[in-house]
């Protein structure tokens, strides 16, 4: 799969995200849909974008018991979407589970990737409150490589750590990386970010942009420019 830009549409219902995405007068691109709209509007929110004619990657973030995990993934199967995730956290045999939850009886399924680290978890935060005492970069790549043992796709994480999960994990190892901003932009809550040309040096495989996109005064632009300096 070639590199992609996909915009995070973390709108509060569908009224938003459509009008959204109806400035995008001759793209389509690809988006985001995560916990907040997905709560919200429930699976027709999946729909009405697939109709249209997006990619979707639905970013929910599963994690709980193995069994648990392995339903709710049964369920996510039946939609149209192109991606969904869970916490590498959640362990081995979880990540198992949710593979043969989402395989389909033909045997098509999504793809499913493991988020490491939230990009806003810097390392003292993850030392602190989540009593990890390894470095970032460490505990990301064992993440990494238990997600890749179990069968997954890739992984969610920042566009910093992109080159060495490749390294890793290998080059078709699927790296999702948010945490990008352009340089003249605020980073806001994230903590390890870049700009959507250096994830491209680093060697993601897909950026997730968010407010620089959607809260931009042109956010078609604000789209195309992600493009250009990611993509072409």
């Amino acid at each position: 799969m070639g590199k992609d830009v996909i915009i995070a549409c973390d709108f509060s219902n569908a009224e938003e995200t459509l009008s959204f995405l109806d400035r995008f007068e001759t793209e389509r691109p690809f988006v985001k849909i995560g916990m907040e709209l997905f709560y919200a509007e429930g699976p027709e929110i999946v729909r009405q974008l697939k109709a249209r004619g997006h990619r979707i990657f639905l970013d929910l973030k599963l994690h709980d018991i193995p069994n648990t995990v392995k339903k709710a993934m049964s369920v996510l199967s039946r939609l149209d979407v192109d991606i969904v995730n869970l916490h590498a956290a959640g362990t081995s045999a979880m990540m198992r589970a949710a593979l043969e939850g989402l395989t389909r009886p033909d045997g098509s399924r999504p793809l499913l990737i493991a988020v490491t680290q939230l990009t806003s978890t810097d390392e003292a935060t993850m030392r602190r409150e989540l009593l990890i005492g390894r470095p970032m970069d460490e505990v990301v790549m064992a993440y990494a490589r238990n997600a890749a043992a179990a069968g997954l796709d890739g992984v969610v994480c920042s566009p910093l750590e992109a080159a060495a999960v490749h390294e890793s994990c290998g080059k078709d190892f699927l790296t999702v990386t948010p945490g990008v901003r352009f340089a003249e932009g605020d980073a806001g809550d994230q903590k390890r970010v870049t700009t959507p040309a250096r994830a491209k040096e680093l060697g993601a495989d897909y950026i997730v942009v968010g407010r620089p996109i959607t809260k931009a005064e042109d956010p078609v632009a604000a789209y195309r420019r992600c493009v250009k300096e990611f993509v072409e």
